[in-house]
């Protein structure tokens, strides 16, 4: 039963008075989907935050209670969501500075626009989660100061947060200037050396596997480069010396770094690691002669990675795409590809080159209805959910390559609802087509009912408005409780059953 209600606190065709009906016998759960509901008033609003703590949360995130609505005593994590919105009161920030619960003054510390005193009450913490938390957030002048901070993980946070000043940030990445850090959460934990194991997720709840310090708090320390090198107001000159630091993962965050000199992805290029190379190959700032270089490496991942480059010359990427697995979405160069060029790549007598520009949904008429007509399967399939193909050309295309394109045909938004129909009556049935009729604005009872034979496309037809109303009641009871969740939603679910569920005594 409480599936059923699940799904009716989102069914967008519920009356108001049902909705009250609902907020009257709400769990939490319940509560928090009526929270989202797009018709519910303010009135509403208020009363469901006063039963409910979590969906208070929810409905002040989203601006629909006001500080005049929320009670900071009584529903605090709201107070803190009207605070980090900016439209709470500067007396609640005031008071939760110095509120007992550490989780609470952690989530103040990410708000906008606080007062002075209130951010210098929360730099000033014992807990150090609360100080990190703030220096992730905090304006320039104070990442500035929280730069010098004894303690390793807050100027990890300092350097991860992007309004932290360039000089600081190159300060943090190469110690100049700033006193060395004296603690960090792993020698917090007891006598050092200390490594965590990696077989364990967490360390007393907060130490990530591979945690370690031997008193000079290597892992935050790598931690802070890592914040550093992703950050995009770090000065490129302050991080170039990672180029041989003996870390992977440090290596492969700067190689996809956009204002990378050249000489460094010359170097990263070599990188015996294919990772560190695939970021390389993927990043803007890597130029023509490097991208060359880089389409005869023998690794997939790089390959690959050069395939997304936004300015990989068409040469190279048609080259690419025999031997590369590409990916089912458009490839950034294709999608910029000038008028002329989609025309070169659509008459390629590449099945592979013409399959690229086919993922576009934006093409030509004409270029749109030659792919459409093409000899080759995985072309046909690639162009076949592109809106504007007709009916006539569309059938045309299951005709010619059966299986291998009725689920994009199925997903053409200009697929009719007896072109649908005839769609799921194929055999074979691909579980995938069935899954696009499922989802299809023009999909028919008819069309919906073979659906509901595959487990996944069961599902989706359950909350379509299409479906039988009868067969909609009838799934309330099916062993699959999302099924329920979705027939519970659906708005075509016969209004004599909604309000004899809502008339059931609700046994919590």
């Amino acid at each position: 039963m409480h599936h059923v209600l699940y799904g009716l606190a989102v069914n967008p065709a519920l009356s108001p008075g049902q909705v009250g009906r609902l907020m009257s016998m709400a769990d939490e759960e319940i509560a928090t989907r009526l929270a989202g509901r797009a018709d519910l008033g303010h009135e509403q609003a208020v009363a469901l935050a006063a039963h409910s703590a979590d969906s208070a949360v929810l409905l002040a995130h989203e601006g629909r209670l006001t500080s005049a609505d929320i009670d900071p005593g009584h529903r605090p994590e709201a107070a803190l969501a009207l605070l980090d919105r900016g439209t709470g009161s500067v007396e609640w920030a005031r008071h939760f500075a110095a509120d007992p619960v550490r989780e609470r003054r952690e989530k103040l510390a990410a708000c906008p626009g606080l007062p002075s005193d209130v951010v210098d009450t929360l730099a000033a913490d014992p807990d150090v989660q609360v100080v990190a938390e703030l220096a992730y957030w905090t304006t320039p002048d104070n990442a500035a100061r929280l730069a010098a901070h004894p303690h390793a993980e807050v100027r990890r946070a300092v350097a991860g947060n992007e309004a932290t000043p360039a000089a600081t940030l190159a300060a943090l990445v190469t110690g100049d200037g700033l006193p060395p850090a004296r603690h960090c959460l792993v020698c917090d934990r007891g006598e050092t050396p200390l490594v965590h194991d990696p077989r364990r997720p967490r360390l007393d709840g907060d130490l990530p596997s591979g945690a370690s310090c031997d008193g000079s708090h290597e892992s935050t320390v790598q931690g802070l480069l890592l914040a550093a090198l992703g950050n995009p107001a770090t000065p490129v000159e302050a991080v170039l010396g990672c180029a041989d630091h003996p870390s992977v993962l440090v290596r492969r965050t700067l190689a996809a770094r956009p204002d990378l000199p050249r000489q460094v992805s010359v170097r990263l290029a070599a990188d015996p690691d294919p990772g560190v190379r695939a970021a390389l190959a993927e990043n803007p700032a890597t130029d023509k002669a490097l991208i060359h270089t880089l389409a005869d490496d023998p690794d997939p991942e790089v390959r690959r990675g050069l395939a997304r480059h936004p300015r990989v010359p068409l040469t190279v990427l048609t080259v690419l795409a025999r031997t590369t697995r590409t990916g089912h979405t458009p490839l950034p160069r294709v999608t910029t590809a000038s008028p002329v060029e989609v025309d070169q790549l659509a008459r390629s007598p590449e099945p592979t080159t013409r399959m690229l520009v086919a993922l576009r949904r934006d093409l030509p008429p004409e270029t749109r209805d030659r792919l459409a007509d093409d000899p080759d399967a995985k072309v046909a399939k690639a162009v076949a959910p592109h809106p504007g193909l007709t009916e006539t050309r569309l059938r045309a295309m299951v005709d010619r390559h059966g299986v291998h394109v009725l689920a994009g045909v199925a997903a053409n938004p200009d697929a009719s609802p007896a072109l649908l129909e005839d769609l799921v009556r194929h055999v074979p049935a691909p579980q995938r087509m069935l899954r696009e009729v499922a989802r299809h604005d023009s999909a028919t009872a008819p069309a919906l009912l073979a659906c509901l034979t595959d487990r996944r496309a069961r599902l989706m037809a359950a909350g379509h408005p299409a479906l039988p109303p009868p067969v909609i009641a009838d799934l309330l009871t099916d062993t699959d409780w999302q099924v329920v969740e979705a027939a519970a939603a659906n708005p075509s679910l016969p209004p004599a059953v909604t309000a004899a569920l809502l008339a059931l005594p609700h046994r919590g």
